[in-house]
């Protein structure tokens, strides 16, 4: 029977994420069989396992650093916000439905059951199980049937080590006050506590760290720095999504829409030297980027509102009109063409007038579209109308020939008009099926395949398009192995918190040897 511990948090986005795949690092680098689990999930960022069920890119990712298949036990439960009360809920990688806040409290006990299941099939498996908290187990007024802080501690019977965010201020205070709000034998369950991205001296901060100790009673098992890796993040409260400071040889500009969603997509282009990422959500922040994407989104049609409103489209078709190439993914596909229609009422209802770039309508039907797929760019050779002038190639045409690997997540389905051609083939990987999807028109691209850049081929042609038609070529750094990127990545983590944490304690903790 597996082991297993439990990370938890004194707020969102205080490193449980990152911190509960760094020790998943560590015991597989320690020859332990480890698998993450969290037992609900509240995020846009999702993944499609080779089965064809959906589960959060968080413990993907965590699973990548265990050394394992990602699988929707790991994460049985899974919110994704459709608006700002309600989200979608999906339970082993399926649609359950679509619930108000209210509604699902009333009914997520009744989900225990797929909880303990998905736990128990991991136990079976596995050696060590690190398992993530969601939010704080201090938040008094959703405690009441808790089933993924303390409720989820006492159905594995987990030690838990509670993170602290420095970096935002008032560490002593949240842990304290968070161990102070539980119960008796909440407080019990924790046995570790976890300073997380300091920046500084610690020494300055040690005397903070003993009173702490003495008035929790409770062992601060580290004190982890604030580490310079590059992994995929949970949600959009991401720091990468924050402006940056200086422009790259290439910019990238991806719309940051309000219901933003995978944009992990575009997490290997920050990999490449002279190439700079942006997340846009103003038209005074949009410049004059090389490329602009629009991301996939979990409300496509009320996004592409909000860009009418703020005179975001407008600018966008402006810089597409002076040559700048657009490109779309997923949601973002969908707001390109020349209307999206909702019969069923699936997003809002009705009917909305696209952008109108590509010659393509979306449908949005009850049933949501999730697979794997594998594939390849089939942009046939350029016509002189595909370019603009001084544009040297079409960006579909710089890519054809290349092979796309990735997955679909999405609600709707796109016909093209006579103007708009197919980007890509691909075979579904779980039936085997095959069809011709996305859609493009010189510097136009549109698909509804996720993952598409984590081919260096893909992202290096992209990039390598862009940066011819500027002059910089030569200039441009090569595009890495993405997936050794990442490995390195998960290296570099794991021996950090190697260096600050105390290891040997934790081990103790988990009840197996170093």
């Amino acid at each position: 029977m597996a082991k297993a511990i439990m990370i938890q948090g004194t707020m969102s986005n205080a490193g449980k994420s990152v911190i509960a795949a760094g020790l998943c690092r560590i015991f597989h680098q320690d020859g332990y069989r480890v698998a993450p689990f969290k037992s609900q999930n509240m995020a846009l960022n999702s993944f499609i396992t080779k089965e064809g069920l959906e589960m959060g890119r968080a413990q993907v990712m965590q699973a990548e650093a265990a050394g394992v298949e990602p699988t929707v036990a790991m994460n049985p439960i899974l919110l994704k916000p459709t608006n700002e009360i309600g989200s979608q809920v999906i339970v082993n990688g399926e649609v359950l439905g679509t619930m108000n806040a209210r509604d699902y409290f009333k009914r997520k006990r009744d989900l225990i059951p797929d909880i303990r299941k998905a736990y128990h099939s991991l136990e079976e498996q596995y050696d060590i199980i690190v398992i993530e908290g969601a939010g704080s187990p201090a938040e008094i007024n959703l405690k009441q049937d808790d089933i993924v802080n303390m409720g989820m501690a006492k159905l594995a019977d987990a030690p838990v080590l509670l993170v602290g965010d420095i970096d935002r201020g008032g560490v002593f205070a949240q842990l304290y006050g968070t161990v102070a709000l539980l119960e008796e034998e909440e407080r019990a369950r924790i046995k570790g506590l976890i300073i997380n991205k300091f920046r500084g001296d610690k020494t300055i901060l040690d005397p903070g760290v003993e009173m702490l100790e003495e008035l929790t009673g409770i062992p601060v098992v580290g004190v982890a720095p604030y580490l310079q890796v590059s992994l995929e993040d949970e949600d959009s409260l991401s720091e990468r999504l924050d402006g940056v400071q200086s422009i790259g040889l290439i910019d990238i500009a991806v719309i940051r829409l309000p219901r933003i969603s995978n944009f992990t997509d575009f997490n290997v282009f920050e990999s490449i030297d002279g190439v700079t990422v942006r997340y846009v959500k103003t038209p005074q922040e949009l410049g004059h980027p090389d490329v602009i994407i629009l991301p996939g989104t979990k409300n496509t049609m009320r996004d592409l509102l909000w860009m009418r409103q703020n005179g975001l489209e407008a600018l966008i078709l402006k810089a597409q009109r002076a040559g700048t190439a657009v490109f779309g993914i997923c949601g973002g596909y969908q707001m390109l063409g020349r209307s999206i229609s909702d019969p069923d009422g699936v997003e809002e209802g009705g009917e909305v007038r696209g952008m109108g770039l590509l010659d393509t309508r979306t449908v949005f039907e009850a049933e949501k579209a999730r697979t794997r797929v594998t594939g390849r760019i089939i942009a046939a050779e350029v016509s002189s109308n595909d370019c603009r002038p001084g544009e040297r190639e079409s960006l579909a045409t710089a890519l054809a020939g290349l092979s796309v690997t990735g997955y679909e997540i999405h609600m709707g389905r796109t016909t093209l008009g006579p103007e708009a051609r197919p980007f890509t083939e691909i075979e579904d990987t779980i039936t085997g099926a095959r069809w011709q999807e996305g859609a493009w028109h010189g510097n136009i691209c549109g698909t509804y395949v996720h993952g598409i850049f984590d081919s260096e081929e893909v992202a290096a042609g992209l990039v390598h398009a862009l940066a011819r038609v500027k002059g910089v070529e030569e200039q441009l750094g090569s595009a890495v192995d993405f997936a050794a990127f990442k490995e390195t990545q998960y290296d570099l983590l794991a021996a950090g918190l190697r260096e600050h944490l105390d290891m040997k304690r934790i081990y103790e903790i988990l009840g197996c040897e170093m």
